[in-house]
């Protein structure tokens, strides 16, 4: 599958459903990983769809000027500060990010101009905002496998971010997850469907049988019966 394909196919998808099929294939973690819950959206409502390209700074900012001088259209600027506690970017890196057609940035640290950021509607995540930048007198490294959100991210891997959080995983794996997770949302979308018309949930599912089984020391499985 193209990744043009997996992107078009990601915009009609939600992160949860994606981390859905994951569990169902019982995937490694080295093979599609969960960042952590710290990192979150400067603004909420933006889908991030796009492929690596790390950055590795610390207490600086040149780096990622030379990563946003770059990255290709639909690659996503993922920078490891190393822990750093100073902004590496703000607002202007990121309409810069958004003209070149960049599809978005994932900061493992600070970054700043928040206010301005949001108004762009274009996908920034970050650790914290730290309204004091970083200096910018010190080369560190690109296209290098980096640590971000807990996890190793390598270069060309795919990032897909909603609301709920960011995953990242090789290009194969998505193709792989993908027919899965779409029919995870076509049942749940059904399941709504079905609640909205006032059906309770509980009988939508097998979850009496699967509770008393669970109670009783039997194998079970809780499914939906739609």
């Amino acid at each position: 599958m193209e990744f043009s394909e997996i992107k078009q196919k990601l915009s009609q998808l939600d992160v949860a459903s994606l981390c859905d099929a994951a569990k169902r294939q019982n995937l490694t973690e080295d093979s599609f990983q969960v960042l952590d819950a710290g990192l979150r959206p400067v603004q909420t409502g933006l889908k991030l769809i796009g492929r690596a390209f790390t950055v590795r700074c610390y207490e600086d900012f040149l780096t990622v000027l030379h990563g946003l001088m770059e990255a290709q259209p639909d690659d996503v600027l993922v920078i490891d500060t190393q822990k750093s506690r100073r902004a590496v970017l703000g607002e202007l890196f990121s309409t810069e990010a958004a003209r070149r057609g960049l599809a978005g940035i994932v900061v493992d640290g600070a970054c700043r101009d928040s206010a301005g950021i949001r108004k762009l509607a274009f996908p920034v995540y970050a650790r914290f905002t730290n309204p004091m930048a970083g200096t910018t007198s010190r080369f560190f490294g690109v296209q290098e496998p980096v640590n971000c959100g807990g996890a190793v991210v390598r270069p060309g891997q795919i990032v897909f971010g909603d609301d709920d959080g960011l995953v990242v995983g090789e290009t194969a794996v998505f193709a792989q997850l993908i027919p899965l997770a779409e029919a995870v949302q076509t049942t749940e979308d059904k399941l709504m469907t079905q609640m909205a018309a006032g059906v309770s949930l509980v009988y939508l599912t097998n979850a009496a049988d699967h509770l008393a089984k669970v109670r009783a020391g039997e194998a079970s499985q809780l499914k939906f019966v739609v």
